[in-house]
């Protein structure tokens, strides 16, 4: 499939920002859920404020906290994957910083986080965590995208 036609969407709900390499990126999601054996329908990731995501956390949740993604999946079982995965710019951007990481590292790190989720994989529990911290780290070494430093 040509990368114009990945089903992977960009949308901007109430911020507006550019990231290089969007091709890639979409590119790089699809190939994580062809690695993890699933198909894609389609997979809108809607960048948005820290104040956005707070209100979808409170409203469909009953989260009162901040958070850097929330992933709204439409698919049952081992349906194609159907999803909206909202992510905070402003998260991101402050965990880059607090984990001492470039924004790319960290701005890719959750979106394939994500993506991992449509796959399946958890983060409730201890044992989910860091099965899914190796996953992300696996995916960020696999896409050969650089750790780098905060600046």
């Amino acid at each position: 499939m040509s990368a114009q036609k990945l089903p992977i969407h960009f949308h901007f709900a109430d911020i507006q920002f550019s990231f290089p390499q969007r091709t890639r990126s979409k590119e790089m999601i699809a190939s994580l859920i062809k690695q993890e054996g699933r198909e894609i329908n389609e997979i809108n990731y809607i960048f948005c404020s820290d104040a956005y995501l707070l209100e979808l956390n409170q409203g469909y949740l009953q989260h009162d906290t901040l958070t850097d993604i929330i992933t709204f999946h439409y698919h049952q079982g081992s349906a194609p994957v159907h999803s909206d995965i909202y992510i905070s710019v402003e998260r991101v951007k402050e965990n880059a910083k607090s984990f001492c990481v470039s924004f790319k590292h960290e701005f890719h790190r959750v979106l394939f986080h994500g993506a991992l989720h449509l796959c399946g994989y958890k983060d409730k529990s201890k044992k989910d965590e860091v099965i899914m911290r190796q996953m992300e780290e696996h995916y960020l070494n696999l896409f050969h995208v650089p750790r780098g430093t905060s600046k």
